[in-house]
């Protein structure tokens, strides 16, 4: 593209997301926290499933240094059921580090920020844009796919980087960066790119999908959880420490295949993890059962789960069996 080509992009692109872009919580300021908190937990899901979870994850901890002050096992209870838990824990590390090595200062630009844990050359390159305008290109996939369209051809992730680099607004390189991410996830997308209604249509290569990519088979797998109930108390149990999934996290008690006493399942969901999907059946523990687990598990009331680090699955399976059930003071089953 030309010089003058570029300044026209730039300028169309920033008047559409002006006008088009989602209200979404993490923009309504430039704080560097909240615009952190926002990036670690867009990782690999989708922004409706962060909404929720984001508002409530600031309510608990509003500041970096209340963060950094909280125990481990607090902040995975709140994450609880976004997935991917090691971005939690690296989010706490990195806390701790700005709270107290730094006495609380954010990193200003995206080299000092991608040294803490957790944080990569994209995260870095957003928040330091965002926050503190640096003039630094974001490269995600949806920006991926909005280069690779753009240009019409293929190319290494370097050279994305350099086009990104190319194309970015400096007066304006956190609006320009959300922008290329917007159009990406909302006008861009991976199939029926709605082209017509595309503002960069008249600068584009490609205008439309490319060969949809053959997508790798996922895995189906069948599980079975136990569920125990003493008064007003759920039973669960701890993954190991050094669990490679989930470490540490509490759920419901796993039964061997085909263990089921010939009972009806109280419950059946489905679930999916990554590239699994599950078909989960929860059954009545019973009395042999019982014993054996509460060797290994523990008791936990309803307020007592709330605190609790659960595993987005046993999260699910008990608040849908919260609807239903009770106990025997009236409140649900850690919903």
């Amino acid at each position: 593209m030309t010089a003058a080509q570029l300044r026209s992009l730039r300028r169309v692109l920033l008047r559409w997301y002006d006008a088009n872009r989602r209200d979404l919580p993490w923009r309504r300021n430039r704080n560097p926290y909240s615009v952190w908190v926002s990036e670690i937990m867009l990782q690999q899901t989708r922004v409706a499933a962060v909404l929720d979870h984001y508002a409530r994850f600031l309510r608990r901890f509003p500041t970096v240094k209340a963060l950094a002050a909280a125990r481990e096992s607090s902040v995975l209870a709140i994450w609880s059921g976004l997935g991917y838990y090691h971005r939690a824990r690296r989010l706490h590390q990195a806390a701790k580090l700005i709270a107290r090595e730094r006495r609380g200062k954010f990193p200003r630009t995206a080299e000092d920020w991608s040294d803490l844990p957790g944080i990569g050359r994209y995260t870095a390159a957003a928040i330091a844009s965002i926050s503190f305008g640096e003039a630094v290109a974001v490269l995600d996939g949806n920006v991926e796919r909005v280069l690779q369209r753009l240009y019409g051809q293929l190319h290494t992730k370097q050279t994305s980087w350099q086009r990104a680099d190319i194309l970015l607004d400096r007066e304006r390189p956190g609006d320009f960066n959300q922008a290329m991410m917007e159009l990406g996830a909302t006008i861009c997308t991976p199939r029926a790119p709605q082209c017509l209604r595309c503002p960069l249509n008249t600068f584009c290569k490609s205008r439309g999908a490319e060969q949809p990519r053959r997508q790798a088979a996922r895995k189906r797998t069948a599980i079975s959880y136990a569920l125990a109930r003493r008064d007003s108390s759920v039973l669960l149990v701890q993954r190991p420490a050094n669990a490679s999934l989930m470490a540490g996290m509490w759920e419901l008690p796993a039964l061997a295949p085909g263990v089921t006493n010939g009972d009806a399942p109280l419950l059946q969901v489905r679930h999916s993890i990554t590239d699994t999907d599950y078909r989960v059946a929860v059954f009545t523990a019973s009395p042999d059962q019982l014993h054996d687990f509460a060797t290994n598990g523990q008791w936990f009331t309803h307020r007592q789960c709330e605190r609790l680090p659960l595993t987005g699955l046993t999260r699910k399976v008990l608040r849908r069996l919260s609807l239903a059930s009770k106990d025997s003071a009236g409140e649900s089953i850690c919903h």
